[in-house]
């Protein structure tokens, strides 16, 4: 044996192999157990993890023991954990976005106009157009370009509580304190019809169908105080179904990508609805108090359509559908569509509504009621916004506890998500915006600017902006 291969044998005697079992987030295998050599860092298991799935193009992927990211050689995560490596160590390997955003750092604009407090705002699909909804009965538009206000939309009697874009960015629709619906089109900020009437209290959410499912865009689903949910076509210009079987209000709904619709209400349940009839189909149960947010693990690719941070627009509607359906799959995967729901009970639930009526897990660690949840758009996080003022993040598989992020010093209303699921936004009544660092779980960074509370945010799906708005009656942009 020669100098040369005796040193090779000896280092990898010294190197020591380690038997790792690699399985995609839903934990699949990706093949058997292998030796790996305790070497092995990030860099060299993406190497095998591409060579293993047969992947053409080279994904980049972030690689997970217990929960918690391997950014290091294996050897070091075995010495600093005290790893047995007589056991088989399960790694996670989660395929990340090819694009990366910049964290957003400065506020670029702050644009007065409304009357009173912006109570929601939201970026169309493909991000290019924005708009929000105040509690001076008015919907506005604004122009990204030159930041400033594009159209005013009249026609509201009360507060304007919530506001929608369909995933084709063809309508905008908003929800009123008085019980009306009323359909925009964002290109002349002109409605289209009358209000839609028919809820006898206020509106407390809108979701509006896949486009995978339909396109163009035409039916949405509206959420009330009144206890029901309905099903309008806005083509029609009425309510085509009405879902009613909720005994207290219907505080939240969401329109899945299997074509159901998603019910949360004050009188604790989750009901889920087929569309074609609009009959009650489960009931989920688990909650001791109000449900008041549900989010679905599929919620960023319905939202978005066809668009993605390429900026590509589509000429008919056949191509937005078949584009939405591909990106949908691919999301989806082989796993069935998870959803959270977050309550006054200070929980959350974690529920596959397809598998199970049961829940997969309870989501316990606030200490106040839950006031929104929110899935990172990979499908692979879910975060929580609680009045108990902290953020937490959970597994979005499994619903294990991961982190809590704290620094807001009052409740925190509302979160957002990086399109690169590499960020997460908070706006709280403290008057603050901040961004959190999922990989070190840390504060990334420190947003003041409002003069109060802070009731909106929304994270641009092309990833470059952020928008606020709040108490101050101001709408802020924020950029990298």
């Amino acid at each position: 044996m020669d100098a040369d291969t005796e040193s090779m044998v000896e280092k990898s005697e010294i190197i020591n192999n380690v038997m790792c079992l690699l399985t995609d987030p839903d934990g699949t295998r990706l093949g058997a157990p292998l030796y790996l050599p305790q070497n092995a860092g990030p860099q060299q298991l993406n190497q095998i993890v591409n060579k293993l799935l047969n992947n053409e193009e080279k994904l980049p992927y972030a690689f997970y023991i217990s929960d918690e990211e391997l950014l290091v050689p294996l050897e070091k995560y075995l010495q600093n954990k005290k790893v047995s490596v007589e056991k088989v160590l399960p790694i996670v390997c989660q395929p990340q976005s090819l694009f990366r955003i910049r964290p957003v750092n400065r506020c670029s604009a702050t644009i007065s106009g409304h009357a009173e407090a912006v109570l929601s705002v939201a970026f169309s699909p493909d991000g290019r157009q924005l708009a929000s909804g105040s509690g001076d009965t008015t919907v506005r538009f604004w122009d990204l370009g030159t930041q400033t206000p594009l159209y005013t939309c009249t026609g509201h009697k009360n507060w304007v509580l919530c506001i929608a874009w369909s995933p084709d960015g063809k309508y905008l629709v908003s929800g009123s304190k008085a019980g009306e619906l009323i359909c925009w089109d964002p290109q002349t900020g002109k409605s289209l019809g009358n209000p839609l009437i028919g809820h006898k209290k206020w509106i407390t959410g809108i979701s509006w169908e896949p486009v995978h499912l339909n396109a163009p865009c035409r039916r949405f689903v509206s959420a009330s105080k009144d206890g029901d949910a309905r099903i309008w076509d806005v083509s029609l210009k009425k309510c085509v179904m009405s879902l009613s079987g909720h005994t207290l209000a219907v505080t939240c709904v969401k329109w899945g990508g299997d074509g159901v619709i998603y019910t949360g209400s004050q009188d604790c349940t989750i009901k889920v609805w087929e569309t074609t009839q609009g009959k009650l189909i489960r009931e989920l149960k688990g909650h001791g108090h109000w449900v008041n947010s549900l989010a679905l693990s599929t919620e960023y690719v319905l939202r978005t359509g066809a668009f993605d941070h390429t900026g590509k627009q589509y000429s008919s509607p056949e191509e937005i559908k078949k584009v939405a359906l591909e990106r949908y799959q691919t999301m989806r995967g082989k796993a069935p569509e998870r959803l959270v729901s977050g309550s006054d009970d200070f929980t959350m639930f974690l529920w596959e509504p397809f598998i199970n009526k049961h829940p997969k897990t309870r989501m316990t660690g606030h200490q106040q009621l839950v006031n929104h949840v929110y899935f990172s758009p990979d499908g692979q996080w879910v975060a929580s916004a609680s009045f108990d003022k902290s953020v937490k993040l959970w597994n979005g598989t499994t619903g294990k506890f991961v982190a809590a992020f704290r620094g807001h010093v009052g409740p925190v209303y509302q979160i957002s998500w990086s399109a690169d699921s590499r960020l997460l936004l908070s706006g709280s009544k403290d008057s603050t915006l901040k961004v959190w660092d999922i990989r070190t779980r840390k504060l990334r960074q420190d947003l003041p600017g409002h003069a109060d509370e802070v009731f909106s945010v929304d994270w641009s799906p092309d990833g470059e902006k952020v928008a606020s708005g709040g108490k101050d009656r101001a709408l802020k942009l924020w950029m990298g």
